[in-house]
């Protein structure tokens, strides 16, 4: 997003809209926040990639209920076609259906997995532009988010899915969850030194849009209709199962294709699993070779993504990096009711 664009839309993020910009690819005309969830809000819960699991749904259904939330499932929550939780025309009806109807208030994803990007590119985003709403979700719905940011200019929450996991996201990922949907609180994510990434860090503040997610769904959608525009972002990425070269490979197209010499700073999230040969670079050691020459802040070690105590964060709200202090701070992904 051009820097006057992104300064333009901090200034009205609230009111729901910001500052008409000039059309261009990845970048929306203006910012849409949802108003904040409220006890007895509809709410639906579909799964547009991998089928979830009962019982872990429903955990996830009762803290969402316990919240005073009315929840409700989409057609096809539970199909199986392949590895898929139904045809890519299932999963596309039960995730347009609920972006599209005027009596839900939020949309969740049920899980993650693979399928997104099978159907991303055929999301109605009408019913958003019209009437903005709550999504939540991470891993493969990084495409969902990448989606909503351009062509509806929707402020997204990164954050955990209802196929609910207590020993991985226990009481504070849940109340960081709440909070970031059912208040207008600014949301801040403190460096944890116990995570992979924690010893990565260049000094430095920036501000600019917070876009991102999953490094691989990123990847993986440049030059498609999900891709966001990162000029003057804070790109956030995190990932799980990825080998140092793997993330090195993704970071280096990143570099390629000119992302990176374009964002405003980087915040690296949980990188989860990520173990290569003894003799060669773990993580730390690959991330600080790719990032550290970019001339832009970096902060690593935030809790986002597919590690333990997950919390949740805003995509598209205006946010700012204080490396040194070991924060991101990003405004209300929503608006008051």
């Amino acid at each position: 997003m051009l820097l006057a664009g992104a300064t333009a839309a901090g200034s009205t993020l609230l009111a729901g809209t910001a500052t008409a910009a000039h059309a261009a690819p990845g970048r929306p005309r203006r910012v849409l926040r949802a108003p904040a969830l409220a006890p007895g809000d509809r709410v639906r819960v579909v799964s547009p990639g991998s089928t979830p699991n009962p019982a872990s749904m429903a955990r996830g259904i009762e803290i969402l209920r316990g919240w005073g939330l009315e929840v409700e499932l989409g057609e096809h929550v539970y199909a199986k076609y392949g590895y898929l939780a139904g045809t890519d025309d299932q999963r596309l009806a039960d995730l347009n259906a609920a972006l599209n109807d005027p009596g839900v208030r939020a949309v969740f994803a049920a899980r993650g997995g693979y399928g997104t990007q099978r159907i991303v590119d055929r999301i109605n985003v009408a019913g958003v532009r019209r009437d903005p709403r709550v999504v939540v979700g991470f891993s493969d719905i990084t495409s969902i988010h990448g989606k909503l940011w351009r062509d509806a200019g929707l402020v997204t929450f990164y954050g955990p899915m209802v196929n609910w996991s207590d020993s991985r996201t226990g009481p504070e990922s849940a109340e960081a969850l709440r909070r970031a949907v059912m208040t207008t609180a600014p949301v801040v994510i403190t460096r944890d030194p116990a995570e992979t990434a924690a010893p990565v860090l260049v000094p430095g503040r920036a501000t600019g849009p917070l876009l991102g997610g999953c490094l691989t769904l990123i990847s993986t959608s440049l030059g498609a209709g999900d891709a966001p525009a990162f000029d003057n972002a804070i790109l956030f990425f995190e990932d799980v199962d990825e080998a140092p070269y793997s993330i090195d490979m993704m970071l280096t197209e990143l570099r390629r294709v000119g992302v990176l010499s374009r964002v405003a700073g980087v915040v690296v999230g949980q990188i989860t699993n990520s173990v290569g040969a003894p003799d060669e670079w773990d993580a730390v050691a690959m991330l600080k070779d790719r990032l550290y020459d970019l001339g832009v802040p970096v902060l690593g070690g935030l809790r986002l993504g597919h590690g333990n105590g997950q919390l949740t964060v805003p995509l598209g709200s205006r946010a700012t990096i204080d490396a040194e202090a070991g924060t991101l701070t990003v405004e209300p992904g929503v608006r008051p009711r």
